[in-house]
């Protein structure tokens, strides 16, 4: 057989059913050899960084890893941005690229570069098959790398001549693993001694208690301690119910403001995360005072890489989370359980304030021209079916979504890691093959539409009805609260303008551009039309792309 029969064969031992790609001229072998492989379905982009962030979304909303099919050195840069990205959320990924015929490597061919060297930088590993004798067991390699904690993106380059050579050794499947290990007895009972001797721990949640499907438990352990629970800053999942008396939202994005967040806590347990990821510099670490650390983690990578906890436990994340809560509940005497309840009680009347205070803050913007951010998140929550799946980069409106989205389970909420903008319209194209059977929508502003508005035309081209809600502030808003941040951070003059980050001179017509890509578009105006377009953009069955005009930077 040829080697990219063995490529081929590897991914269907592998039970991959969606290749994601770009093809060009190096990729031939590949793409010539799909009609033979009906079970493996080749999802075309028409820009590489689609390609892969569609994949990335799919690797974590199914759990599977996901494969992508890029061209060459232009193609692989073209896609780095969102292999970084792909490596901060952790998503099991097997990336791959045609290389030219290894027997042109002295004559600089074109499009020719060293491609393991571009991408060993976001990749948890970077190869190139030298001979078709080595695919079966490279891949098989990269499939496991790739999988294992904390999961990642593997680059694979694949020569043409390699694809193109005989071989005797098969493709080979990765076998039973079993990774989930159990969490230490001995590391079990410290951090319940830790907690039980707590008077007012808070808990920080990562995207591995979503990926783990420990939620639920999160949930008891959290109720068990009387606990807050706080999330990400940049998650890609829903880890705690954004709805529960004790979710308190996300945490900032300096280590002063992150410390003012927790401000009380005599205990932080830090559950399944690369905690922390600050964007400014703030002296001392987040923690308050005082305050002892826990930290749970599905690696030994991450464990104790930051901060040094009093306690760390590695293991599985719904085995950690249930073996602590069951050691804290066999522990607990009446006084624990009292005080316990009484935090409960106290976060279940602050979650209630801050609801109230939120429909003020609603009912205040609520007729105001354009369209307010909570106005448009709040008309979009009621147009859309209540088991939608929300693929989220609104990133100023974010905290809006937040509050508009009750949010209940892992599934319901996916986003981006890793802070690079245009994963949202290419990330729901894998989100919608993950959940076919779901409404899915993707709001994303403006400006990060821009970066992967060719999305469109792969949706419509693979028929994926999914609705595009842009936020139209004609403004990369986020730039300039962060020029704000700056300018009071180093003593600069506040009253300067905003150079460059105005998206108009011309205005950005997205309603054209999703037409021109074969998607219908609705261009909402008025707060009272929002509600509407967005029910029958979801009726349609097709894709349908909505674009809300909505208020700049005030």
């Amino acid at each position: 057989m040829r080697g990219r029969h063995v490529f081929m064969q590897s991914l269907e031992k592998h039970a991959v059913r969606h290749i994601f790609g770009n093809p060009g001229t190096t990729e031939s072998p590949l793409i010539d050899s799909l009609p033979e492989y009906p079970g493996i379905d080749y999802i075309v982009a028409l820009h590489e960084g689609v390609a892969l962030g569609a994949a990335s979304f799919y690797a974590q909303a199914t759990g599977r890893t996901g494969v992508v099919n890029l061209h060459v050195a232009p193609g692989l840069g073209n896609a780095l941005g969102m292999l970084y990205s792909a490596l901060k959320a952790g998503s099991p990924m097997v990336v791959t690229a045609g290389q030219q015929d290894t027997r042109m490597r002295l004559r600089d061919p074109l499009l020719g570069h060293d491609l393991v060297a571009m991408a060993a930088p976001v990749t948890k590993w970077s190869v190139q098959a030298e001979r078709a004798d080595e695919l079966g067991p490279l891949l098989r390699r990269a499939f496991k790398i790739a999988n294992d904690p904390p999961a990642g993106p593997v680059f694979v380059a694949l020569p043409i001549d390699v694809m193109e050579q005989e071989t005797s050794v098969a493709a080979i499947g990765p076998g039973t693993l079993y990774r989930a290990t159990r969490p230490d007895p001995e590391g079990v009972a410290d951090v319940a001694r830790l907690l039980l001797a707590s008077r007012n721990p808070v808990i920080v949640a990562g995207d591995d208690v979503a990926r783990a499907a420990a939620t639920d438990r999160l949930v008891a352990l959290a109720e068990r301690v009387g606990a807050p629970v706080w999330v990400e800053g940049l998650r890609a999942h829903l880890a705690f119910p954004a709805a529960h008396a004790h979710a308190r939202g996300a945490v900032p994005f300096d280590a002063a403001t992150i410390r003012k967040a927790l401000d009380g806590a005599d205990l932080v347990l830090l559950a399944g995360g690369p905690f922390f990821e600050e964007v400014w510099y703030a002296a001392g670490d987040p923690f308050p005072d005082g305050a002892a650390v826990i930290q749970l983690e599905e690696s030994h990578t991450r464990l104790a890489f930051n901060f040094a906890p009093q306690a760390g436990l590695v293991g599985r994340m719904d085995h950690l989370l249930q073996a602590v809560d069951d050691a804290v509940a066999a522990g607990a005497d009446d006084g624990y359980r009292a005080a316990a309840m009484r935090r409960g009680a106290a976060l279940k009347t602050a979650k209630e304030a801050d609801a109230a205070a939120y429909r003020a803050r609603v009912e205040k913007a609520w007729s105001r021209m354009p369209i307010s951010m909570p106005r448009a998140l709040a008309e979009i929550r009621a147009g859309l079916p209540a088991d939608a799946v929300v693929v989220d980069e609104s990133i100023t409106a974010n905290i809006d979504l937040a509050r508009a989205f009750d949010f209940t389970r892992p599934g319901d909420y996916y986003s981006g890691r890793g802070g690079g903008i245009g994963q949202g319209l290419a990330g729901v194209l894998g989100v919608k093959l993950a959940h076919p059977d779901r409404p899915v929508v993707a709001i994303s502003g403006d400006g990060s539409a821009m970066y992967s508005i060719q999305a469109l035309w792969t949706a419509a081209h693979h028929a994926l009805p999914i609705v595009f809600v842009i936020l139209a502030n004609r403004e990369y808003r986020v730039l300039k609260h962060n020029l704000d941040v700056y300018r009071q951070r180093f003593g600069e003059l506040a009253n300067h303008p905003y150079p460059h980050m105005d998206l108009t001179g011309p205005a950005l017509g997205f309603v054209d551009m999703a037409r021109g890509m074969g998607v219908a578009g609705t261009l909402v105006t008025k707060p009272d039309d929002v509600r509407g377009a967005i029910a029958q953009a979801v009726a349609s069955g097709k894709p349908h792309l909505v674009e809300i005009a909505i208020e700049g930077k005030r």
